[in-house]
């Protein structure tokens, strides 16, 4: 079987498995499981030969024409280089581990057939734009995935918050996607193809005749799509959704499509070095802006949102500066470890026996009660601080490494200012990313929350699942920054001593302040215990803890359920904690721009619809309305009254005769 062959299997499978998913599910619902997970793993399995014979080779290319459309066509094309090669294996790993996890994870819901569909559609989607070669196929399967995530978001729609959490998704994204499109149509008309090959060599040689309007273009949309400020608002939301599904889009589909989309076409980015300067300041200030905020959330899952909107921060940050290797080379080690991170957050949750408890505040007497969760979560959450020898050290230093190199000049993929923002917000954002780790451990397993009720042990589909995830999340890095070069455009992805020990020392630094500042905030609180607080609330100190507790959610009826106050991330932050736990107000913000406008304009157009269109209306049908009641009042059937009527009209006509011929 050729490589084609197989790459075209890999999506396939899928996509096939959904349908018959969707079709079976409600018939035969025994079904549900195997036909979700036996694809996906074939799938990964098909992946993995096709990148084995790729093998960081020359790349496999094969097109066939979809429909004649004139000058532009759209081809059905395969390109599949080491990038592609080695992000669907990624994708097929991911989706596998989430439909095996969500066996045990959703093995009550009744919705799990229709659930497990959406999830193999999805995954078959992101492999669709993984391999392929024309832009406007690779746009279906970027659209079907916004679908996807409506719906699967939104799976627990009876809440109000999944409701609004979807609709949310799906429409910021799709503000992304308008101009996302429009630049499409500019590329192609510019390069005469689709094809991303074609593409590629009108660049090379100059051919683009607006450069910057297309590469901002194409950055709206991959804003949207992989949550870069100031379209990332929608990812936190999206967390009332299950947590394999947060798994499945945070760490190898949807908000990665758009960090590998730049990577398949950084030559056109490339071009213009306003975009590339205008990338770096939107990765900056995703990066920093989404690390404040993860140190202030309470709700675990909200925690990893945000972070994952940081570590994508650092995916745009390595395109800004002109390398896609390292960029990728972080998506992939990222996949790893932020899939095991949203799954052990999901055994947490599935342990509690509810949603509701995944206040990390609220969390105690977790690391006995989960071992399987606490030692791999541990894992992935010293590869999120980029603590070597774990894999986010030696991803996340290849970052800003090539960062370094753009400000001492040493390469001229982009300028010296990009460089300049991304290695200065990289820094900033390692202090703040170990501090959120940090706390999210301590929290989390070493909490003085009120302890949640046994519901036994996890299901092993759901355990196997965390420690097979560890693997890559430990090991990744140490090899692949050896062989991904030759994968790749053959760049250096080894760390250099200079950022290496600035990024590793800033790390230890966040994480042990953030120990030190757990450490007195929980021994304040054991001075000052819950009970405590509610018995003398006359006290300044308790008055401090009441206030902090009361901001914190309104109100308790009991206070054994309150939260623990012991939260470093309010000592850290101070002041900026209120402003950063609400987003820093960009919905808000959002709100008053864009929401309140459009609702205003749509009561005026209901208000002219209503008081003057339909007035006008109502105003042209009352006259004959009034002339059909005044004829009507003249059928009396009264004989008497029609010849006195018609006499009368008689004498007026002889009146009106006689006084035009005298007249004449």
């Amino acid at each position: 079987m050729t490589t084609t062959t197989l790459a075209v299997l890999v999506p396939l499978l899928p996509f096939l498995g959904a349908v018959a998913g969707l079709l079976l599910g409600r018939t035969a619902p025994g079904f549900a499981r195997p036909l979700a997970v036996l694809p996906t793993l074939t799938s990964l399995v098909l992946a993995a030969l096709v990148a084995a014979r790729q093998g960081g080779g020359p790349a496999v290319d094969s097109a066939t024409e979809l429909t004649p459309t004139g000058s532009v066509p759209i081809e059905l094309a395969l390109h599949i280089d080491g990038f592609a090669a080695l992000v669907a294996v990624l994708v097929g790993l991911v989706a596998s581990c989430v439909q095996i996890y969500s066996t045990g994870y959703l093995r009550d819901d009744p919705r799990y057939p229709s659930y497990a569909a959406l999830v193999s559609l999805f995954t078959s989607a992101m492999l669709l734009v993984v391999y392929s070669g024309d832009l406007m196929v690779l746009l279906v399967g970027w659209e079907v995935m916004g679908i996807c995530s409506y719906f699967l978001v939104g799976h627990y729609w009876e809440t109000p918050e999944a409701r609004a959490a979807s609709l949310k998704a799906f429409l910021v994204t799709k503000l992304g996607d308008v101009p996302f499109l429009i630049g499409l149509f500019a590329l192609a008309t510019d390069a005469g193809s689709f094809r991303i090959t074609r593409i590629l060599s009108t660049v090379a040689g100059g051919g683009l005749d607006h450069p910057t309007v297309i590469a901002l273009l194409l950055l709206a949309g991959v804003a949207g799509k992989s949550a870069q400020f100031p379209l990332h608002t929608w990812l936190p939301d999206a967390m009332a959704g299950p947590t394999p599904v947060s798994a499945l889009i945070h760490a190898a589909t949807m908000v990665a499509a758009g960090v590998y989309f730049i990577a398949r076409l950084l030559p056109v980015f490339e071009a213009s070095q306003a975009a590339m300067v205008v990338m770096a300041v939107m990765a900056a200030v995703t990066m920093a802006g989404s690390a404040l905020a993860a140190l202030a959330q309470d709700d675990i899952k909200r925690v990893l949102a945000y972070s994952t909107i940081g570590q994508l921060g650092y995916m745009t940050g390595a395109l800004a500066v002109g390398d896609r290797g390292a960029a990728v080379f972080h998506l992939l080690s990222h996949g790893a470890f932020k899939a095991l991170l949203f799954l052990a957050a999901g055994v947490i949750i599935h342990a509690a026996g509810t949603n509701s408890l995944a206040a990390m505040s609220r969390m105690g007497h977790l690391r006995d009660r989960v071992p399987d969760a606490y030692w791999t979560m541990t894992v992935a959450l010293l590869a999120l601080a980029a603590i070597p020898p774990f894999s986010g050290f030696f991803s996340k230093e290849a970052v800003l490494g090539v960062a370094e190199h753009v400000v001492t000049g040493h390469t001229e993929h982009a300028p010296a200012a990009a460089g300049w923002i991304v290695l200065v917000a990289g820094l900033l954002t390692a202090v703040l990313t170990a501090a959120y780790a940090a706390r999210l451990w301590l929290l989390a397993f070493r909490g003085r929350g009120a302890e949640a009720p046994d519901h036994g042990r996890q299901p092993l589909t759901m355990t196997v699942v965390l420690w097979v995830l560890a693997v890559p999340s430990l090991a990744l890095g140490g090899f692949a920054f050896r062989l991904l070069p030759d994968w790749f455009d053959g760049r250096d992805l080894g760390p250099t001593l200079t950022t290496s020990v600035l990024g590793t020392g800033l790390a230890l630094a966040g994480g042990i302040v953030t120990y030190a500042a757990w450490r007195h905030t929980a021994a304040r609180a054991a001075r000052f215990p819950l009970g405590a607080v509610a018995a003398h609330p006359e006290g300044d100190a308790a008055r401090v803890e009441a206030e902090a507790i009361a901001s914190h959610e309104p109100a308790y009826g009991d206070i054994a359920q309150a939260p623990d106050p012991a939260d470093p991330g309010r000592l850290l932050l101070g002041p900026l904690h209120r402003h950063a736990a609400a987003g820093f107000h960009l919905d808000a913000v959002y709100a008053a721009l864009f929401v309140r406008p459009v609702q205003a304009g749509a009561s005026l157009v209901r208000f002219l619809d209503r008081e003057v269109v339909e007035t006008y209306v109502r105003g042209a049908g009352a006259l004959p309305r009034w002339l059909g009641a005044a004829v009507r009042r003249t059928q009396t059937g009264n004989v008497q009254t029609y010849v006195s009527a018609l006499l009368a009209g008689t004498v007026v006509l002889a009146v009106a005769v006689v006084l035009v011929a005298t007249g004449a």
